[in-house]
């Protein structure tokens, strides 16, 4: 079966995930959320005292990593993406989470585990994935390609809000803090670093509206 893919890269907080949803619902392809993905596993390793103290507890995350896997379940209605047969929500996008994430994310055996798990779900329709390198080493062969940057105060800000809707209480400095750290991670971390691919359409979403980005994305996959 020919399924279509469209990747999302850029850095945290530039929207990816809201106009992937977007676009996955408007052209009726499945969202896959890879942030998820990362996100549930380092709540996996944190709640299974893989990780101690600042230290990941890498060979022990690794052999306990090889019997999980991601599928996907319409039971509660919507396609949605359980890890290890169960669904997550708000648990994995704590500030706690993300302070984790890019770490976890740098470790070899995690993105070698999760890149074969997300190729094996894209084989069962089209998807528009999100990610850090869904365009580079992913889906190096991608039907679309999109990434997409921010200044990095606006997209502090945005997470903030989010976090502040949800009850946390952060501060702004504490969030901006992380959103530098975690580009800085991404973009110079050995094993597929953030970057843009040659073909990829570069969106900057700091002063435009989500519909606005996404009407713009829009118009690249109809052209």
């Amino acid at each position: 079966m020919k399924t279509t893919v469209i990747a999302v890269d850029g850095f945290a907080s530039t929207g990816k995930s809201t106009l992937s949803k977007r676009l996955a619902k408007a052209l009726d392809f499945t969202y896959m959320d890879t942030g998820y993905m990362y996100r549930a596993v380092s709540y996996f390793a944190l709640t299974t005292d893989l990780i101690q103290g600042d230290v990941i507890q890498e060979q022990a995350l690794e052999v306990a990593l090889s019997e999980t896997s991601f599928s996907w379940s319409t039971a509660a209605g919507p396609k949605q993406m359980l890890f290890n047969g169960k669904a997550y929500g708000d648990e994995l996008r704590t500030l706690a989470i993300s302070s984790w994430v890019s770490r976890i994310a740098q470790l070899g055996f995690v993105r070698e585990h999760l890149v074969n798990q997300q190729r094996i779900l894209s084989q069962l329709g089209s998807v528009v994935m999100d990610g850090r390198d869904i365009g580079t080493v992913v889906f190096p062969n991608a039907d679309f390609k999109f990434f997409l940057i921010a200044d990095p105060k606006v997209r502090a800000q945005r997470r903030f809000d989010e976090l502040q809707a949800k009850g946390e209480e952060v501060l702004f400095e504490e969030i901006l803090k992380n959103v530098v750290d975690r580009d800085h991670q991404d973009s110079t971390r050995a094993i597929s670093p953030l970057r843009k691919a040659e073909e990829a359409v570069e969106i900057d979403t700091t002063l435009f509206s989500v519909e606005e980005v996404f009407e713009q994305m829009m118009s690249v996959v109809k052209a």
